[in-house]
């Protein structure tokens, strides 16, 4: 059965990765300055202002590659003794048409946006001026036309459209013109850890991704541009990276000898001291904590594959589990930007991080779990899988129902002790 989901995830990332390995590399945007044509314009070094383009000559095209990434990729984290951290050794609950509905994405990872926002920002003859105007702009695929670039500086923000039934995403671009902050909205769940300022878990935010180029120079001398002689215009081309500013983690709860104890989970679970927002700007994430709540499902009777045994703890050849699974997509880690940080080492985090799951026993009864799990965010500061592992052998069964006054504390999931129980 494994060997199937595991070949199965492998090929859904191939067939992604073959349509959009470029995209995450690489965020090309082209200007087209059909300036100066003809030999003997050049000649005569001439200059055309203020528009960039002259009449009747084609327009500026601004394009924008469709985006994607594949999580192996985008996970590139490296482990002790230069080994390099692969996610699918390590996410044994698997993705189904079930966990589609569920998690309500066809895709674990990162899926394709269509639409763009874009922002360009005139600075005149000042790089990097103040933004005093701004000229707002949605596109569908990937081409600008028609648009003028003025001699001078320019600011070019673009962001991904947020495409959804219900967004919990709010894009705030009118507060001040020098940055766009995105923001979630907070849900009816109690915040129950690391939000100091609020009393309501947040929900999860879409999907979001970002490039911000500053400083680009449309100069009379069209320094910087190269000819293109088969549309007779002169193009300059600037290279700019779109990257995700919301981080996807996959959590999973192993729960071994399980036999039939837990036998359900709460649909919702939350994980504490994430941003509540990011500017989009710059990547870095707001220094406000809030708890984000997410789904969660308890699959029952999988099978541990052999090649999970680095990162999973195999009590016997093909180990028979139940397991807590869940997605969700964050701001990460307060005050960072994960696409800038290498190491663990220059993660700076002020705060805790646990994730907290409700589960029903076969007597009726309920306990939420907390799980500390700190370690395991910093050292997955963009994103990855954070892997729990309880021997349901060593918890009873509760006699009363849970909630706040009966909770279970794992306070190490990598060396899972015995839980502390109020009863």
């Amino acid at each position: 059965m494994y060997t199937t989901l595991h070949n199965h995830l492998q090929n859904v990332w191939q067939k992604s990765y073959r349509l959009h390995r470029a995209l995450w590399k690489s965020f090309a945007i082209f200007f087209y300055a059909c300036a100066c044509i003809g030999a003997g314009l050049m000649a005569n070094s001439c200059v055309r202002e203020p528009e960039l383009h002259l009449p009747g000559a084609p327009t500026p095209d601004m394009q924008i590659p469709m985006v994607d990434l594949d999580l192996e990729t985008y996970w590139d984290y490296v482990l002790d003794y230069g080994i390099h951290y692969d996610w699918r050794t390590e996410w044994v609950y698997g993705w189904d048409s079930a966990d589609r509905g569920i998690f309500e994405t066809d895709s674990i990872g990162y899926t394709r946006p269509e639409k763009f926002e874009i922002r360009r920002y005139y600075t005149h003859q000042e790089p990097f001026g103040r933004h005093t105007n701004v000229d707002p702009i949605q596109i569908v695929g990937n081409t600008l036309h028609g648009k003028k670039w003025n001699w001078g500086y320019w600011d070019v923000l673009v962001w991904s459209s947020v495409e959804a039934d219900v967004v919990s995403l709010d894009i705030d671009d009118r507060t001040t013109l020098d940055s766009v902050t995105a923001t979630t909205n907070p849900s009816m769940r109690s915040s129950r850890f690391q939000a100091p300022s609020f009393n309501r878990a947040y929900w999860q935010p879409e999907q979001l991704f970002s490039a911000y180029e500053r400083g680009i120079e449309i100069n009379q001398d069209l320094k910087g541009f190269d000819y293109d002689s088969l549309r007779n215009v002169w193009v300059k081309q600037l290279e700019m990276i779109l990257e995700p500013v919301t981080y996807i983690y996959l959590t999973q709860v192993i729960l071994h000898n399980n036999r039939n104890k837990v036998i359900n989970v709460d649909g919702d679970a939350d994980i504490s001291g994430m941003a509540r927002y990011t500017n989009v700007n710059t990547g870095i994430a707001g220094n406000q904590a809030i708890d984000v709540t997410f789904k969660t499902n308890l699959k029952h009777g999988v099978v541990l594959p052999d090649w999970c045994r680095d990162y999973i703890d195999v009590k016997v050849p093909n180990e028979v589990v139940d397991i807590s699974g869940g997605r969700l997509l964050t701001f990460g880690i307060p005050g960072q930007n994960g696409n800038r940080i290498k190491n663990r080492s220059e993660v700076r985090d002020n705060f805790k991080h646990f994730i907290d799951i409700n589960m029903h026993f076969n007597n009726g009864m309920d306990s939420t779990f907390i799980f500390d799990v700190t370690e395991k965010v910093r050292s997955r500061w963009k994103g990855g899988v954070i892997t729990i592992e309880l021997d349901m052998d060593t918890i009873p069964v509760p006699q009363r129902s849970g909630g706040s006054a009966f909770d279970a504390v794992v306070k190490d999931y990598e060396e899972v002790e015995l839980p502390e129980f109020d009863m």
